[in-house]
């Protein structure tokens, strides 16, 4: 077996109010998987991501990448292995120009120069969007943001890929071509959505956490197909949706 690019054990986290958002979550994802995280709001899946590279770290349990325990120490590794694409591009995107954007992780790992380039193309072809690279982010559309987006973490070259909400706010083409996209990258992805037709496109398995707690990991087909778990956890498939 390959070592989990994810492995949390037992994570468990309240709030500093009280709120216990986590009880004891088990979560493997190796490398080359595809993994929807599923969940009513509330579920804790917020939450969850932001133990990924450090932000929030667990109350009880350990939260490990690629082997590497997430501590104080390792931050900087971590945070270089899981890119975390969130729900809103405008929260990643703060440079003068797209460029600019996608070099700036890079930079601050002390790439320059060519080298530093190279990363900056090599990000902005994967998504499609070399033609934006002198554009100023926030006169983009914004599919074409959210693609900027995915191209600043993709500079990072990231074990993981996190998507948080991947096909929010997209028009039916914009949903369709990133779809294309992520289906192209060659990186491991764990993506949190609500749009169970995008889970069923483009991740093999699924896991769905509810009110703190994983409630049923397996193929997405099979978690989708199962009514009385979608019914319980306030899940479900469009009108008309045939799994």
């Amino acid at each position: 077996m390959t070592t989990p690019v994810l492995d949390l054990h037992h994570v468990a986290y309240a709030y500093p109010g009280g709120h216990q958002a986590l009880f004891g979550v088990d979560l493997h994802v190796h490398p080359g998987e595809s993994v929807a995280l599923l969940g009513p709001n509330g579920a804790g899946k917020t939450t969850l991501v932001l133990h990924l590279n450090g932000v929030l770290r667990p109350g009880h349990g350990s939260v490990h990448v690629s082997g590497l325990p997430v501590t104080e120490d390792t931050l900087l590794e971590v945070r270089r292995r899981v890119g975390i694409v969130f729900q809103d591009p405008d929260d990643q995107l703060f440079m003068p120009t797209v460029r600019d954007d996608v070099a700036f992780g890079p930079a601050n790992l002390g790439l320059r120069g060519a080298e530093l380039d190279a990363r900056v193309v090599e990000a902005l072809e994967a998504v499609g969007v070399a033609d934006l690279a002198d554009r100023a982010p926030h006169h983009l559309s914004f599919g074409q943001r959210r693609r900027v987006a995915i191209a600043t973490v993709l500079a990072m070259r990231p074990e993981i890929l996190v998507l948080d909400e991947p096909s929010s706010n997209l028009d039916p083409t914009s949903r369709r071509e990133l779809a294309e996209i992520l289906r192209s990258l060659r990186t491991t992805i764990l993506m949190v959505t609500h749009d169970l037709p995008y889970a069923v496109e483009l991740c093999e398995r699924s896991v769905v956490l509810s009110e703190g707690t994983v409630v049923a990991d397996g193929p997405t087909r099979t978690v989708l197909a199962d009514e009385d778990l979608m019914r319980a956890h306030r899940l479900e498939l469009p009108v008309g949706f045939a799994i």
